[in-house]
């Protein structure tokens, strides 16, 4: 336990040196603006620069609430996922490829602190950015185009935690078992590939991970199928639990690898 401790340790100052604390949720930030500003706004921004034609008439779409928040969660399903990837698909294969993971393994380690120590500080900085992300679209969705439950914003939070806890857990453990461009190379196709394919084929895979981000979006309306979104939190939370497993056996596994 204490050595855990000192991993947690490790881990946040670490990220506070390479200011993740910071950048990533002002990443979330900016995300979270766009879609109430821009969708708000866009008439005037086309008229603004000259892309409408004279006397155009041009109807836009009235938007609800919802239909805002669903946009911003498209953006950290895109952009968000992708920066997150990046950044902690080398958490643990980069250490082994510059060596400073020799300082750690040349003394008896706890490879279950080792992983979950550099997992729950991911957890922490994402969740921090996605609920940063989401209130400041909440702020101005709620401004521009109207209030929303509260029970169901929190849900949603929710929700989209519990997706990122898995995302995050498989891309370490993809960190763990391969090098840096190779487990950046998975990682970002599969998020990628989910992410374009989801829109189109997620009707046909109501339990996939990936349809999370959908259901926790839908609470804030007449809410998911509740079959489903127990199911999928469910199927979820286990991959979760093989991932971090995973990413034990293989940190231990891997450990001779690590360059001198």
């Amino acid at each position: 336990m204490k050595q855990f401790g000192y991993l947690l340790q490790k881990e946040f100052q670490e990220s506070w040196r390479n200011f993740r604390l910071l950048w990533i949720p002002i990443v979330f930030i900016s995300l979270g603006i766009m879609d109430p500003l821009t969708n708000y706004y866009m008439e005037d921004i086309l008229a603004a620069f000259g892309y409408l034609p004279e006397d155009t008439m041009l109807t836009w779409p009235e938007f609800s609430a919802a239909d805002i928040l669903f946009a911003t969660t498209t953006q950290f399903q895109m952009i968000g996922l992708i920066v997150f990837v990046a950044v902690f698909a080398s958490n643990i294969s980069k250490e082994r490829q510059n060596g400073t993971a020799t300082f750690l393994y040349v003394r008896p380690l706890e490879y279950s602190s080792y992983f979950l120590s550099k997992w729950i500080v991911a957890v922490v900085i994402a969740v921090i950015s996605v609920i940063v992300g989401y209130a400041t679209s909440i702020y101005y969705t709620t401004i521009l185009f109207g209030e929303m439950p509260l029970v169901g914003i929190l849900k949603m939070i929710g929700t989209y935690s519990v997706w990122m806890m898995f995302v995050l857990a498989f891309t370490l453990c993809l960190s763990a078992m391969f090098k840096t461009a190779i487990s950046m190379g998975i990682s970002l196709t599969l998020v990628i590939v989910g992410s374009l394919f989801d829109p189109i084929i997620g009707k046909y895979w109501v339990y996939s991970p990936m349809k999370l981000a959908t259901y926790g979006v839908e609470f804030l309306t007449d809410g998911p199928d509740m079959t489903h979104f127990s199911t999928t939190i469910g199927i979820t939370v286990a991959l979760t639990v093989i991932c971090i497993a995973a990413g034990i056996y293989f940190s231990k596994k891997n450990a001779s690898t690590t360059k001198i």
